[in-house]
């Protein structure tokens, strides 16, 4: 089959960071679905695994891609959710080969059916970045059925873009977007933020500026430890943040006890790689996402359609996402 993969940590910069190769087709096997991808999107995640995972100590290829549309074309023994030709989505395991290629096995409890109100490319950009989201509002924060006032740091990507959707569906709370840029400003507030500030600016001050005096819980989505100052001084006492970025330094978890608030870690792979007995929560969720897509209470987030799955396009997308400017996700789509 035909896959983009790496076995060296290279920067975007060299040709042969991400190459085209031709890798044996998996097998189902046990609780695993095979499924024929036909749409991806790209993640951050992406380019940290193929700048500082190490690949297979053999040599192998190492496939990446966490985010995935596309048809089941077997399953395992074990399978009882999904029958070959189900239409799924999902981001997968980080433990294992990514979807960066034709066929990829996944565990049946990381799987959700697809939106049938969607496209392939629409569905894709959605799985990662949905699990995230909502893990981090209602798992981590317990915002779900809340009033309150919600920050969002980094609103326009692809982690934000779907948070302030699900954020105005399910919950009462004010929903406070950070954006630089008049494109980004304008994305948000068409998502549904209430308000949007600029992250350029001292957060605390610009949501004074805002009418906001505070707010009850925080979404850091990237540069939390640039932002984190301001973070704790705009949160109200007994607030909580939440944050999923790798902050370049460390935090002062002091400075949280003097309003008693509280720190939240979230990663959307912990389920898979502990193997935890909740595992299938991740495919009810995104069962849940995809009636409400249907229902017209959310959209994709799709923000860029990068053409084919190779390595030249995937190439692009890891070098715009690192370079932090990035609206929305980027998608690709067959092969």
């Amino acid at each position: 089959m035909k896959a983009v993969a790496f076995r060296e940590n290279l920067p975007v910069e060299r040709e042969d960071c991400l190459v085209d190769v031709e890798l044996a087709r998996p097998e189902a096997r046990g609780r695993d679905l095979l499924v024929r991808i036909e749409a991806v999107a790209v993640n951050p995640v992406d380019t940290k695994v193929r700048r500082f995972h190490a690949p297979p100590a053999d040599g192998a290829w190492r496939v990446p891609g966490w985010d995935a549309a596309g048809v089941v074309e077997a399953v395992g023994e074990q399978v009882t959710r999904f029958r070959p030709g189900d239409l799924v989505w999902y981001a997968g395991d980080l433990t294992r080969q990514g979807s960066n290629a034709e066929f990829q096995a996944v565990d049946e409890r990381l799987v959700g059916r697809m939106p049938s109100s969607l496209g392939f490319a629409e569905a894709a950009a959605l799985p990662l970045t949905a699990i995230t989201a909502w893990e981090l509002l209602f798992d981590r924060l317990q915002l779900r059925d809340a009033e309150g006032r919600l920050l969002i740091v980094g609103a326009a990507g692809g982690v934000g873009s779907i948070m302030i959707q699900l954020a105005r569906v399910l919950t009462r709370t004010t929903v406070i977007a950070t954006a630089s840029r008049s494109e980004t400003a304008d994305w948000v507030t068409q998502l549904g933020a209430h308000h949007v500030i600029d992250h350029r600016r001292p957060l605390a001050e610009a949501l004074r500026d805002a009418g906001i005096e505070s707010v009850t819980h925080a979404a850091s989505l990237t540069h939390t430890d640039h932002h984190y100052p301001q973070i704790v001084e705009a949160l109200a006492p007994q607030g909580r943040l939440g944050l999923i970025d790798d902050p370049a330094h460390p935090l002062d978890v002091l400075a949280l006890k003097r309003k008693s608030l509280s720190l939240h870690w979230e990663l959307m792979f912990t389920r898979s790689l502990y193997q935890t007995d909740d595992m299938a929560e991740q495919g009810r969720l995104l069962d849940e996402v995809a009636d409400m897509v249907d229902a017209g209470r959310l959209r994709s987030t799709l923000g860029e359609h990068f053409g084919v799955i190779n390595a030249a396009n995937l190439r692009r997308a890891h070098a715009l996402l690192e370079s932090g400017r990035a609206r929305g996700k980027i998608v690709l789509q067959g092969f």
